[in-house]
């Protein structure tokens, strides 16, 4: 079961994975060498996410309010994706899912840090004190639970609420807030978006396969989305709430997660 790992063949996307043999699929997107030619084209001479020649466009103190507020909740969701990926290394059940994630703990580490950069940008000195005042409760909880299900050994469990849920929602946010986003932060959010496609698509990819004909842990795995269902659109919310944007014009977060769950055959 190869589903695809959006935008993840090169930058310009000339290479079809889908004709591949599963096993040369997953030793070619699964690796360092993939990992790297994939992050290059936005990574180079962009230290912190952007362009330095990119001119910092001056906010106004409620927009700045807004932006730094939604970044606090986007460094909780980071920092529980750099916890976790690092803790599920040693879960992993194979070669290439370990080396994936080693990967994927590169790219949270340089997610969180362009965030705090970017924080620091707009005039946060104490960003550890910041994150933890404007954290929404429910993205808190989020972290607790994902590095629970770490912590317990359920690498099934755990890429579910961290590849699969985890990424569907920060894909979904940050997408819809680089279209009305300063040039800066739309640059820094353009190359995460990047990765959370390709974390997802892993994601994906991994479970797949294990759901087939395996419904104990498809029940087990549908009994975790419920649970996590809540904290996920809360958190989806009081992201929305914090830029400012009406409910009539957020993304629908909703239909793209239960595209998601659906595809895997999680039925809440």
């Amino acid at each position: 079961m190869i589903v695809g790992f959006p935008d993840s063949f090169g930058p310009d996307g000339s290479d079809e994975p889908h004709g591949m043999d599963q096993d040369d699929f997953y030793d070619e997107v699964q690796s360092f060498s993939f990992w790297f030619g994939a992050v290059e084209g936005y990574l180079t001479d962009r230290p912190y996410g952007y362009d330095p020649a990119t001119v910092d466009e001056p906010l106004g103190e409620t927009r700045r309010q807004n932006v730094i507020t939604a970044l606090c909740n986007y460094c909780v969701g980071e920092a529980a994706a750099l916890e976790a990926s690092s803790g599920m290394v040693r879960l992993a059940p194979n070669h290439n899912a370990r080396i994936f994630m080693a990967t994927q703990v590169v790219d949270e580490a340089r997610h969180l840090e362009v965030f705090l950069h970017r924080l620091g940008r707009l005039g946060v000195s104490d960003t550890a004190t910041e994150i933890a005042r404007r954290a929404t409760p429910s993205i808190v909880e989020f972290k607790v639970r994902l590095l629970e299900l770490v912590d317990a050994g359920d690498w099934e469990a755990a890429v579910l609420a961290q590849n699969v849920i985890l990424e569907t929602m920060e894909f979904t946010v940050f997408r819809h807030h680089a279209q009305t986003a300063d040039p800066v932060t739309r640059q820094v959010l353009t190359g995460v978006i990047s990765d959370e496609r390709r974390h997802l698509g892993f994601g994906e990819n991994d479970l797949g396969p294990r759901l087939l004909g395996d419904v104990d842990t498809r029940e087990r795995l549908a009994g975790t989305r419920a649970e996590l269902d809540a904290l996920v659109l809360a958190s989806f919310d009081a992201t929305f709430d914090a830029l400012g944007r009406p409910r009539d014009r957020r993304p629908d977060l909703g239909r793209d997660y239960l595209d998601a769950v659906d595809r895997l055959g999680l039925v809440g």
